[in-house]
């Protein structure tokens, strides 16, 4: 009986730090580490394969790394460049096939049909993306391709042999070829969920594997159980189709801004980068969270919900109260997040302000012509006030697992 599969998953390996082999050849074959910023302390935030094999990983800080590597060489970190070559390889891979999705900066999948799903024919497809990856974007830009009749098992295939790997999961080799993995290797099982299996008595992929659907259901707490282990097995599971209810930014203090001051303007900054997308997205938000991290570990967060708006100046108003509320002690980080997105078409109106459903109010209105000004004239062409004293680069702009930032976003 011939094989099928019907996803091909491409995962590119060590991402942030071979774009930077293949922008300067001279680091080809050489230890990497890619920080946020370069400065004593910083931690890595990627590393290539030839700083892994030494031991250096996301979280090592450059001084543990020397010491591990003497010869490694760390490179500040710039997204936008990364979406640049995001750009580039997705191009690369549908020279050769149409690309279904998109799940991170370096993760793609395409999803086969007829002829194509035949095991021959997609590792046939699967290194002629190889090969079109490398002839178009680079020969540093290496990745571990997986093939499955599920997305799940076709990206699990790809996370096994790597770097540069080919791997394929069918249910026909199954349970069998999954049985050397522990179950924090399969994708969307993390700490947390490890836990809550093992107390289940599920040791191992095999038992995963095995378990009963109605099970699932129970250790994960919803539906969501019943569809992993569906996709485990094979079958292919069609994604929920959802919309995003919030969005926002956070940011690490650096040194200058690690005090209440400076930690309200970064807050401040951060805030003003989330109006700006949820203008762009058409979005009216309903709700503002503000936290922030001390020294200590201990978090702390305010919110406030507020008429549907997308008008900076309310959002800082609001910004301002939930701030001082929050009597911060010896700050290292802070967030802010808007939720409840309302689409245009969705929104009721307000009586007062813009009575109209779905109309924007003068202000709504001049908020959006200060974002066109910085789009056309470069970032902070127009500022809403104050700054603050350091500003780290690419705030409210870096990619986040899942979140691919837009090209406008690097110009806000």
């Amino acid at each position: 009986m011939a094989l099928l599969v019907r996803y091909i998953y491409v995962d590119m390996n060590s991402y942030f730090a071979s774009v930077a082999q293949q922008l300067e050849p001279e680091l080809r074959g050489r230890a990497v580490g890619i920080v946020t910023i370069e400065r004593p302390g910083a931690a890595c935030i990627a590393a290539s394969y030839e700083a892994k094999r030494r031991g250096i990983g996301v979280g090592t800080r450059t001084k543990e790394a020397r010491a591990l590597c003497p010869d490694i060489v760390f490179r500040a970190a710039k997204h936008d460049v990364y979406v640049d070559f995001h750009h580039r390889i997705k191009a690369a891979i549908e020279r050769v096939h149409p690309v279904e999705g998109t799940h991170s900066v370096d993760e793609f999948s395409c999803r086969l049909r007829g002829d194509d799903q035949s095991l021959q024919a997609a590792i046939a497809l699967a290194e002629a993306m190889r090969r079109s990856i490398t002839e178009h974007v680079g020969e540093a830009m290496r990745c571990s391709i997986g093939l499955g009749s599920s997305r799940l098992l076709a990206k699990t295939a790809g996370e096994m042999h790597k770097p540069a790997g080919l791997e394929w999961l069918t249910p026909e080799v199954l349970p069998g070829k999954l049985s050397r993995l522990k179950l924090r290797d399969l994708p969307g099982v993390g700490a947390n969920m490890e836990r809550r299996l093992l107390a289940a008595g599920v040791r191992s992929v095999r038992e995963l594997h095995d378990m009963a659907p109605k099970h699932a259901r129970k250790v994960w707490n919803s539906v969501d159980g019943e569809r992993f282990l569906r996709a485990l097995r094979g079958e292919d599971i069609p994604d929920p189709v959802t919309r995003p209810g919030s969005l926002g930014h956070s940011q690490i203090l650096s040194g200058r801004n690690r005090n209440p001051e400076g930690a309200r303007l970064v807050a401040r900054r951060l805030l003003i980068k989330a109006a700006t997308r949820v203008r762009r997205g058409g979005f009216f938000a309903t709700d503002l969270s503000v936290s922030y991290k001390g020294e200590d570990g201990r978090r702390v967060s305010r919110s406030a919900t507020m008429a549907a708006t997308q008008d900076s100046f309310v959002l800082l108003e609001r910004f301002a109260t939930l701030w001082d509320e929050l009597r911060l002690e010896r700050p290292v980080h802070v967030g802010v997040m808007l939720g409840g997105l309302r689409e245009r078409a969705s929104d009721t109106g307000d009586l007062f302000d813009r009575p109209e459903s779905g109309a924007v109010s003068p202000r709504e209105a001049l908020c959006a012509q200060v974002d066109a000004l910085n789009q056309k004239y470069g970032q902070d062409t127009i500022v809403f006030g104050e700054r603050p004293v350091e500003i780290a680069p690419y705030t409210g702009a870096k990619i986040a697992f899942g979140r691919i930032p837009t090209a406008e976003e690097f110009r806000d």
